[in-house]
């Protein structure tokens, strides 16, 4: 009984220990570093609501001066009435590129939008850039870039022996044909293989880069096709709405700058070129290629009244793989151009602070991980650490504000807003991951997923997101929003 006694007392002593190192790790190293990740939190959520505060106000004065960029800037049109009636000699020579890859669902559209588009045929060439490997998809390229030559369109299919460089590669692989110096092409367009431009596209784009010589980027807003599809591809408008709503007509109201989306954009070739054209260091091509040409001077306008219409990732695999790059990219692309900027002597100290703290630091890598230490980290552990307090402005005020801001730029989806407040955390984790790849350029670093796209497939989309056998409120079945949740496991 002695030794059984001595061994439980002995249990209980150890135990004891364990309790008490436990007990000491939490007052004398969790609990502190956690106040100060509070501390640095706040700091951080004043700095993301001014900058989100800053972009709102700048985009209301612009609309109630109604500071349109066709007020703004010259702007006159090639046509009076009819395309027929303005002489060809009148329009530039433009070049449009469609690079594609494995994209059978979606690329006949692409390239049918490209030719429908109204331009004279002597002044204008389309490049299908196919670097499939899926044999169907080659196939459909083929077929659709004939049906289109048989009908007087200017269509090049090129077939590139690798991907080298991917959608960088293939741009550039593209401009370098000679039928591009041989036909003086002055602006190249590019759309992404789901993206169906409206025939007036280039007549209301064109003119803003023939009539104003310091403009080297014409972006386009997009729409949606299958915005209604599932609760997922409504939350995606919501936040697209929002970029270009906000952050891309500000950045193009005050310093004629915002990151290239990489499609539904028209380049003039000239300022192209001088920037030294796209480059493949980084899977943020476009965004690389924009820093580069403002850092020589050129500025961009952003058109939010002419919208491309294209389609949003209808799974979660899709879209976090788009997610991945969205995030991976501008953080490499930030450790890599950081000095070229700093360095640079053509723009001002003003521009360059914009460039490193509001348009990389802190939009493109601190909201990021901001978001999931705040919300996924900090205030859960607040649950276990009851000495840790975290003010409401903090809490409720600032993140409510943002929210609001952010969910105001699609109205009809208003009402979703707490499906996108979760459904964002949960992404922070994953765009956290994509951002430190990008820092520490670990072996992600230059993955690159074509983004699943499932075109006007109903087969296809009822084989990737099968029904579910439950239902949800009414007002949640327009846009099957069980869909993603029972495709996902959410």
């Amino acid at each position: 009984m002695a030794t059984l006694s001595d061994g439980l007392f002995n249990d209980m002593d150890v135990l004891g220990v364990i309790g008490y190192v436990l007990e000491q790790t939490r007052f004398i190293f969790l609990v502190p570093i956690l106040k100060r990740l509070v501390n640095l939190c706040q700091v951080i959520s004043v700095l993301l609501f001014i900058d989100a505060a800053y972009m709102a106000i700048v985009v209301a004065i612009v609309k109630l001066l109604g500071r349109t960029p066709q007020k703004v800037l010259k702007w006159e049109s090639f046509k009076n009435d009819d395309i027929e009636l303005a002489p060809s000699s009148n329009h530039p020579m433009v070049l449009i590129q469609i690079p594609i890859y494995n994209e059978k669902e979606v690329c006949q559209l692409s390239i049918g939008a490209a030719c429908k588009l109204s331009w004279p045929l002597d002044r204008l060439i389309v490049q299908v850039l196919d670097d499939s490997t899926d044999k169907k998809s080659q196939e459909l390229v083929r077929l659709e870039c004939k049906k289109w030559e048989s009908e007087g369109i200017t269509i090049k299919s090129e077939v590139r022996g690798g991907r080298d460089g991917f959608k960088a590669g293939a741009l550039t692989a593209g401009m370098k044909h000679s039928y591009v110096d041989e036909y003086k092409c002055e602006f190249v367009v590019i759309f992404d293989a789901d993206f169906q431009p409206e025939p007036d596209f280039l007549e209301r784009t064109i003119p803003f880069l023939v009539h104003n010589p310091e403009i080297a980027l014409v972006q386009a807003g997009w729409k949606y096709g299958n915005a209604d599809e599932c609760c997922m591809t409504r939350i995606q408008e919501m936040s697209l709405n929002y970029h270009f709503a906000v952050e891309q007509k500000s950045g193009s109201s005050i310093l004629g700058f915002f990151g290239f989306n990489g499609t539904a954009g028209v380049w003039r070739i000239k300022a192209l070129n001088e920037a030294e054209g796209w480059k493949d260091r980084t899977i943020v091509e476009d965004m690389d290629l924009a820093v580069r040409a403002y850092l020589r001077g050129s500025k961009f306008v952003y058109v939010d009244d002419v919208k491309v219409k294209n389609e949003l990732p209808s799974s979660f695999q899709a879209y976090r793989y788009q997610q991945h790059r969205w995030s991976c990219g501008p953080a490499n692309l930030f450790k890599k151009i950081a000095m070229e900027i700093i360095k640079n002597q053509n723009v001002s100290l003003w521009k360059k602070v914009y460039l490193i703290y509001n348009f990389f630091f802190l939009r493109k890598i601190v909201v990021h991980m901001f978001t999931f230490v705040f919300y996924c980290v900090i205030l859960p552990a607040t649950v276990i650490f009851p000495e840790i307090e975290v003010p409401k402005w903090t809490t409720i005020y600032i993140p409510a504000t943002i929210t609001i801001l952010n969910a105001i730029a699609t109205p009809k989806s208003f009402y979703l807003i707490l499906y996108w407040i979760l459904f964002e955390n949960v992404m922070a984790m994953h765009r956290t991951k994509g951002t430190l790849i990008g820092l520490l350029e670990t072996s992600r670093v230059k993955e690159w997923v074509v983004t699943q796209k499932l075109g006007e497939s109903n087969t296809l989309r009822e084989n990737l997101i099968p029904p579910a056998h439950y239902s949800f409120p009414e007002r949640f079945e327009p846009f099957s929003s069980h869909r993603f949740i029972a495709r996902n496991g959410y």
